[in-house]
């Protein structure tokens, strides 16, 4: 019984994890597509906005890499 419990904690805690780590890539992605409509929006693009889009996208390349592992026991 308390195995079942363990077990069922686990898949509920990783699946938080993913969902978490899903919902942070589409705000990158919906970030970083804003900054660029916002930064091609006026013609030119200045040293904010080149400064501002390169942070987005590390932040982004960070984020992919924080991706949860799956660890599943059968």
């Amino acid at each position: 019984m308390n195995n079942q419990q363990s077990t069922d904690s686990n898949e509920f805690v990783g699946n938080l994890k993913n969902g978490i780590w899903l919902f942070g890539v589409s705000s990158w992605v919906f970030g970083i597509t804003d900054r660029s409509i916002a930064s091609f929006s006026d013609g030119y693009l200045s040293a904010l906005d080149l400064t501002q889009l390169f942070t987005a996208a590390t932040f982004f390349a960070a984020w992919l890499f924080l991706k949860p592992t799956s660890t599943s026991k059968v």
